[in-house]
């Protein structure tokens, strides 16, 4: 085709902006239309006119499922990209990469890796909390840190814009924590790398936001007992300790945005993911309370 039949073929641009040349149709009447008219779909994107009747057609149970998590005195969606997501991702695999350098990868890997000993310095001689958290960065290979990526970008890009951004970080720094406090309940002497806890949290997290708002969650509910299944099956290497953690945590703290939704309940939001933030620190003191507790 010839450039001239392209710019008379009016089929290459935008319907609503004949202006602006574009090969993406509306995947319900199949028009042409540019970013700026596209709003994304199941499968696909449509255009304003086809958005405009499918809300039309929703049924009462959908519309009211989608005011629940999209008007203003609610736990409001955030515009655009799912940033937050989007950088853990970066940071993560920068850190990865870092540690494969030669003569300093392994010791940024045992700078920033959880062990739990390091946490009371009564028993190693050295307290460093940053470990809580960074144990989330670093990993034990080139497909441990692609899978968990993999499902933080998969869940991130859904979680990420229904929660908002800061909720969602939230969400994920708590659920980290939650798995290195089971780590340390758990598995004391045991030394653990991975964003595998944080992870669980999501997909708590899912189920949790999922049944309030009428989702179809069985799906996720499978991947996840598949996951935790093969945390126990030895040979695996993994630690089940951190997947129970991450999800606890991620389930409480979904528990608590599905409750405290409203702009009046904001402060009582906060209070309540600082207390659980709270709660989790203070289980770090049963290994020195009640030593016998501590399997590990």
């Amino acid at each position: 085709m010839t450039t001239d039949d392209f710019q008379r073929n009016r089929e290459n641009f935008c319907y609503r902006h004949p202006d602006r040349q574009s090969f993406v149709l509306c995947q319900r009447c199949l028009r042409t239309i540019c970013p700026e008219c596209q709003t994304p779909a199941a499968v696909g994107v449509v255009c304003p006119e086809c958005l405009r009747d499918q809300q039309k057609a929703q049924s009462p149970a959908q519309r009211k499922a989608e005011r629940r998590w999209s008007r203003p005195r609610a736990v409001s969606a955030s515009s655009g990209q799912p940033i937050v997501t989007y950088t853990i991702i970066g940071i993560t695999a920068f850190v990865y990469l870092l540690t494969l350098i030669p003569g300093i990868g392994e010791s940024i890997q045992q700078a920033l890796l959880y062990w739990a000993p390091w946490m009371y310095p009564q028993l190693s001689g050295q307290f460093q909390p940053w470990r809580l958290l960074t144990v989330s960065l670093v990993h034990s290979g080139i497909w441990h840190v692609g899978l968990n990526m993999l499902a933080l970008w998969m869940i991130g890009r859904s979680l990420e814009p229904l929660l908002g951004r800061w909720r969602f970080l939230t969400l994920y720094l708590l659920s980290a924590l939650g798995g290195s406090v089971a780590v340390t309940l758990l598995s004391f002497t045991t030394p653990v790398v991975g964003a595998s806890g944080a992870i669980f949290g999501l997909f708590g997290a899912l189920l949790v936001i999922g049944r309030h708002i009428g989702a179809n969650i069985a799906g996720i509910a499978i991947v996840l007992g598949i996951n935790l299944v093969i945390g126990f099956i030895p040979g695996f290497n993994v630690s089940w300790q951190a997947h129970v953690g991450g999800l606890l945590a991620g389930l409480l703290v979904a528990f608590i945005f599905t409750r405290t939704r409203a702009v009046r309940q904001r402060g009582l939001q906060i209070g309540l993911l600082v207390a659980v933030g709270a709660g989790l620190i203070a289980l770090l003191f049963v290994p020195v309370l009640v030593p016998a507790v501590v399997v590990g």
